[in-house]
């Protein structure tokens, strides 16, 4: 029997949270959650849009701090 050890770094896909450069409206904040999510981003979109429209308006600071925080794409 070998002892073999795999490295599993190279066997996983390591996804990061980044505003899309491609898929954006404003800032490319829920392209790029909706690529790290793995769903479109116009249900994403519409989510924002109704809780900020039900929850009076701090959704809109969380997409504002996102905003700020989250690194652009590099494609």
């Amino acid at each position: 029997m070998t002892n073999t050890t795999y490295d599993t770094q190279t066997d996983q896909s390591v996804k990061k949270l980044r505003r899309s450069s491609s898929d954006k409206m404003i800032a490319g904040v829920c392209g790029g959650w909706a690529r790290l999510l793995g769903v479109d981003a116009a249900i994403l979109r519409i989510l924002l849009v109704a809780t900020t429209i039900l929850g009076v308006g701090v959704p809109v600071l969380i997409y504002a701090a996102s905003w700020i925080l989250m690194p652009e794409d590099e494609d």
